[in-house]
C-alpha cells in the first residue's frame, strides 16, 4: 500500500508542468516563416490600402481599376522596391525590408486572386502615358473635371493643385489615382466625371499638375 502511494505521488509530480511550459515548448513561427496572405496583407499593405484593398491613405490596390491597368511585374516591384518620393518604403529583404521573395510572390498572387476582375463595358485608361502631356490643355481639363472640388487657386483643404501636396506624390502617382480614383474620400474614377477622361485628357493634367510643382520648386531655389 505505501508502495502504491509513493508510485502515484511521484506520477503526479511528474505530470505538473510550470506555467507557460506548454507555450513555450511550441515551436515559434519566425516573421520570414509567415505564408498566410491574409496575415501578410494584414501587417504590411491594410494600413495605407485599406483592409479590404479598396484604400484607405492611399488608391486601393485590390480595386478592380487598379488591376485592369497593373500587371503583376508592377506590383511586385512597388512592393520589393517601394515608391522613391512617397511614404512607400522598399519591403524586400534585399532592399532594407522584412519580406522574403516567397513572401512577396504571396502577396502579388493574393491580391490578384482576391480582388481581380474584369471591368464590363470600359477599357481603362493605359498605366503609364509614353507621350509627355499638354500643359495648356491640362489645365483647361482640370477646371471643367478636378477644380469642382480640389479648388484651382492652390488654396483649400482639397487642393491637389498645391506644390505641398504635388512635393509627396509621384507622377505616376497622380496619374494612378486619377484612373483609379478613391472612392473612400470621395473621389470617383476616371469615369466619374462629366464624362469619362480620355487617356490624353489624364496625360495633360498631370503634365499640369506636374508644372505646378515645378514652378514651386524653382521659386524657391531663387
Amino acid at each position: 500500500m505505501k508502495y502504491a502511494l509513493t508510485l502515484t505521488a511521484v506520477l503526479a509530480l511528474s505530470s505538473c508542468e510550470p506555467p507557460g511550459y506548454r507555450v513555450a515548448q511550441e515551436r515559434v513561427i519566425r516573421p520570414g516563416e509567415v505564408a498566410s496572405f491574409d496575415a501578410l496583407y494584414a501587417k504590411n499593405c491594410s494600413a495605407c490600402h485599406g483592409a479590404d484593398g479598396q484604400g484607405a491613405l492611399t488608391v486601393g490596390i485590390g480595386r478592380p481599376e487598379y488591376l485592369a491597368i497593373v500587371d503583376d511585374s508592377t506590383i511586385r516591384g512597388a512592393i520589393e522596391k517601394g515608391r522613391p518620393g512617397t511614404p512607400m518604403s522598399a519591403f524586400a529583404q534585399n532592399a532594407g525590408g522584412m519580406l522574403t521573395d516567397a513572401q512577396i510572390e504571396i502577396l502579388v498572387r493574393g491580391i490578384r486572386q482576391r480582388w481581380g476582375k474584369p471591368l464590363e463595358n470600359y477599357s481603362p485608361p493605359a498605366y503609364a502615358s509614353p507621350q509627355p502631356g499638354d500643359t495648356a490643355r491640362g489645365q483647361e481639363v482640370f477646371m471643367e473635371s478636378c477644380a469642382k472640388c480640389h479648388g484651382g487657386d492652390r488654396r483649400g483643404a482639397g487642393s491637389i493643385a498645391d506644390p505641398s501636396y504635388l512635393s509627396l506624390v509621384t507622377d505616376q502617382h497622380l496619374r494612378t489615382v486619377i484612373i483609379v480614383g478613391m472612392p473612400n474620400l470621395g473621389m470617383p474614377d476616371w469615369r466619374g466625371h462629366s464624362k469619362p477622361l480620355s487617356d490624353a485628357e489624364i496625360t495633360d493634367v498631370v503634365a499640369w499638375l506636374a508644372a505646378q510643382r515645378e514652378s514651386f520648386s524653382a521659386q524657391v531655389k531663387h
